[in-house]
């Protein structure tokens, strides 16, 4: 079991930054893709962006694309989501989850393990 703790949501202003972090436990990560999604009210969990197990391979959804980065550390068994040029579109709760694969997916059924998720508010 890999238990995941998303920390570093809060409100922002647009144009500020927010970094995420997701400390994982109770099994290392190193061997899991790693993903972001993100739920607004009233709409679906999308993903956001994912990375592969040594972090080679990246994906992004093309309303981040330039302005997120993920990224991860191994030896801390952390993932973070750098959070750029923040737009009140990108308001939501955003999780951290884990996938027992080596290939980048977005569907959310596909990850076996998730956070509870942090609050995210972009103010226009």
């Amino acid at each position: 079991q890999v238990q995941l703790v998303e920390s570093g949501g809060g409100l922002v202003q647009a144009g500020g930054s927010l970094r995420l972090s997701c400390a994982a436990s109770g099994r290392a990560i190193s061997n899991y893709v790693m993903g972001w999604f993100r739920q607004a009210p009233g709409k679906e969990r999308e993903s956001v962006a994912s990375i592969s197990w040594n972090g080679g391979r990246l994906w992004y959804a093309n309303s981040v694309k330039g302005r997120f980065t993920i990224s991860r550390d191994n030896a801390k068994n952390t993932v973070y989501l750098q959070m750029n040029s923040l737009k009140p579109e990108d308001t939501a709760v955003y999780y951290c989850a884990a996938d027992d694969t080596t290939v980048l997916r977005t569907s959310v059924d596909k990850y076996d393990y998730w956070g509870q998720g942090t609050q995210v508010t972009v103010s226009s």
